[in-house]
């Protein structure tokens, strides 16, 4: 029940009031005239003409023409006219018919008035005056562009009390008018019976009493009703207020964002997820259209093919890729539907989102680690092919070497093959750090030979404009893989390289001993710092703090696959190393890594081991790569040993089944058709529980399960140096044994 409704409830019960005081106050007042004051009737005739005619003919005018510039067509309909649709012509006609009003009302308080009609002269001329100081507010708020709503809200007039005044004005005068002419008729109808008029105004009395309770009492009942409907639409009203405020809770707390717009896209509220998924408060992004969230990297096609589902009447969902307020990213998973209208109209759109940006993330984690996978098999399954082919590379130079004259064309192109080989075998070794496969074999290593190795290299594959120098004073011996220190020194130059790209530019490697930084540990040898300088473009903070994530990279697309970086921090860490970047954006760059340093007297030692000690042994070599086979067969027969050469396992097995104790050492491959080395070797050691075994293999198995000793395991290719010492090294500890 609106206030309108309410108030013409009311308007009965008022009027029946005030009907039944005229009523009373007429008949009391009637009695006792006539009764008391017979001769004064007449004069009482003359004064109420004079009023009927002159006075109250006057005030009906005006209250006629007070109702006409309030009514239908007056200052009210023309005011709310103008509100709701803008006409300046209802602005002039309701100035105009205000000044009219006012001048009505001035001419009014001219005449004789009672307190009664000057109270309610001024309830109406207040009301008009508050709807003139209305017009200039409403005629801003609509040159700003203000809604309906907005301006109804704000210059809203209250005008039932200038109505109410309006009425009793007129209740007045009709009072008056009615007086007068009853006291007119019945003075000159009834004369000289007002005796008898006296008695009867009595009996009037008692029925106006009656009248009057029958009043009061409808009026109560009246009453009653009124407020029992209006306790139940409040009832009505607090439910529907809390019911609003649950939801309004519920939108404003959930863990989705939600964001509303209208037709025309722009943003009319978004919810507290929202602002704080986004960056953006509500009052920056209202009236807004959503566009300052996209990160450029959802094609146009995917935006029309959501504004025509919209339109349609669809929901769409789909998956963006957003930008922060402060540059960053995140992903969104996003449904869009229309808010549709009883009438069948879209009135709005919701978008409710739910971030996945960590889902997303361990996804590409996941697909990361299968990559890496498939890597990791795809390098075991070459790495077996690969090492047979460089075993007999290697060792067919090493022997072609023993009959080239020294310092001969033939003898230096034969060391040429010998340093590819082993280059290829140090690549293929590679492949094999890079996908886990293959731990390094940490041994004393002179530094100094990687660096001037990697940059007489680097020399030859970079560009003239960029320049190479190694700064250092002499041997620097670490602990770690040769392989494995190769690579992160060539890794670090290329990426140096690159990143001077056309420009001139110079690369620096050096290194020197340290006191270890904080997270290192105090060693009796010490420690060495490596570091690859450039003066090219550097980076920025983001780029630096990302710089070893694998498959993160700066280069364009098919240029780089962000797995270098990688590899070089997964190899420091396994040395027992640490990798540091100092960088900014024009300042270059410059790696610091921290290795374990050595002795030259172990770098010696080791050394010493590269002769080649001869024997005279028996010796089965098995292995189904004939090539290998007869490389191997060939170097051993040249070093003094005894050799029979097999290709097949099955055929070897015979062969030592029927002699066990003819071979004083098993030489094998560990990857073989029909029966692989580990059963090769479970047969033999069945009937020679003691014989030595050495395992020569391209790609070295997790484990090796024969039963007796634990076999040495050589990695093909191998070099006929570390063959030879490993032979002997099994042959003397079973004879001490």
């Amino acid at each position: 029940m609106d206030t309108s409704t309410f108030s013409e409830r009311l308007l009965w019960p008022r009027l029946i009031a005030a009907a039944a005081l005229i009523l009373l106050v007429v008949t009391v007042s009637l009695g006792v005239v006539l009764g008391v004051k017979t001769r004064q009737q007449f004069r009482e005739i003359d004064s109420s003409w004079e009023a009927y005619s002159g006075g109250a003919e006057h005030k009906g005018i005006l209250i006629s023409s007070l109702r006409e510039h309030l009514g239908f067509g007056g200052i009210i309909h023309n005011f709310k006219n103008y509100v709701l649709r803008r006409d300046p012509a209802y602005l002039t006609e309701t100035r105009v018919q205000i000044s009219q009003t006012i001048a009505v009302v001035e001419e009014f308080k001219q005449l004789e008035l009672s307190n009664q009609e000057r109270a309610a002269l001024a309830t109406v001329l207040g009301t008009i005056r508050l709807y003139q100081s209305r017009l200039d507010m409403v005629e801003t708020a609509i040159a700003e562009g203000a809604s309906v709503e907005h301006i109804d809200g704000l210059v809203r007039v209250d005008d039932t009390a200038a109505i109410g005044a309006l009425l009793t004005l007129e209740q007045i005068w009709n009072d008056i008018q009615a007086v007068s002419s009853r006291r007119i008729v019945s003075a000159v109808d009834q004369g000289q019976q007002l005796i008898l008029i006296g008695f009867m105004s009595v009996a009037a009395l008692s029925l106006a009493a009656l009248i009057i309770a029958g009043m009061i009492y409808f009026l109560v009942q009246h009453l009653r009703g009124a407020v029992s409907e209006l306790a139940l639409e409040l009832t009505k009203r607090r439910r529907l207020q809390r019911s609003e405020a649950r939801l309004a809770a519920a939108v404003e707390q959930s863990p989705a964002t939600i964001a509303i717009t209208g037709t025309d896209a722009r943003i009319q509220y978004v919810n507290k997820k929202f602002e704080a998924l986004s960056g953006w408060s509500r009052d920056e992004v209202i009236g807004e259209t959503p566009s300052f969230l996209q990160s450029g990297r959802t094609s146009n096609e995917t935006y029309t093919l959501l504004r025509q589902k919209l339109m349609d009447g669809q929901s769409w969902t789909g998956v963006f890729l957003n930008r922060k307020k402060d540059g960053s990213e995140y992903w969104v998973e996003t449904t869009i539907l229309p808010l549709i209208a009883d009438n069948g109209s879209i009135q709005n759109f919701i978008a409710v989102g739910e971030d996945i940006t960590e889902k997303r993330h361990a996804r590409d984690q996941v697909v990361r680690a299968q990559k890496l996978e498939a890597v990791g098999q795809l390098s075991g399954g070459i790495a077996h092919d690969f090492n047979n082919i460089l075993t007999t590379i290697i060792g067919a130079s090493h022997l072609a070497s023993l009959d080239a004259d020294e310092g001969s064309d033939l003898a230096g192109e034969i060391e040429q093959i010998d340093i590819a080989a082993h280059r290829a075998q140090d690549l293929v070794r590679e492949l094999l750090s890079f996908a886990r496969r293959e731990p390094g074999q940490p041994q004393p290593v002179d530094l100094s030979e990687i660096t001037d190795e990697v940059t007489r290299l680097l020399r030859a594959s970079m560009p003239p404009t960029v320049q190479s120098n190694c700064d250092s004073s002499g041997p620097m011996v670490v602990l770690g893989d040769p392989t494995h220190l190769h690579q992160i020194v060539m890794n670090l130059c290329k990426n140096a390289g690159e990143a001077i790209g056309s420009d001139e530019g110079l690369i620096s490697v050096g290194f020197a001993p340290v006191k270890p930084p904080q997270g290192l540990i105090q060693r009796a040898d010490g420690w060495v710092l490596l570091t690859v300088r450039d003066n090219g473009p550097g980076m920025s903070e983001d780029t630096r703090t990302r710089l070893f994530e694998p498959f993160f990279t700066t280069k364009p697309m098919g240029k780089g696959a962000g797995l270098g970086l990688a590899v070089v921090y997964g190899l420091v860490e396994e040395m027992g190393g640490l990798i540091t970047v100092d960088s900014a954006l024009g300042e270059g760059t410059c790696f610091s890594i921290y290795l374990p340093a050595s002795s030259e007297q172990a770098l010696s030692e080791g050394r010493q081991r590269q002769d080649m000690p001869r024997g005279t042994e028996t010796i089965m070599l098995v292995d189904d790569d004939i090539e290998i086979s007869g490389t191997f067969r060939r170097l051993l027969l040249r070093l003094g040993y005894r050799v029979e050469a097999f290709t097949s396992s099955v055929v070897a097995l015979e062969r030592f089944r029927k002699q066990p104790d003819r071979f004083d050492i098993i030489l094998s491959d560990l990857m073989m058709p029909e029966l692989s080395g580990e059963g090769l070797i479970t047969a033999i050691r069945e009937l020679r529980p003691e014989i030595p075994v050495l395992f020569c293999s391209g790609y070295k198995p997790d484990s090796i399960v024969v039963p007796g000793e634990q076999p040495v395991v050589l990695d093909k290719p191998v070099d006929p140096v570390d063959l030879a010492n490993g032979l002997r090294q099994q042959l003397e500890n079973r004879q001490t044994k």
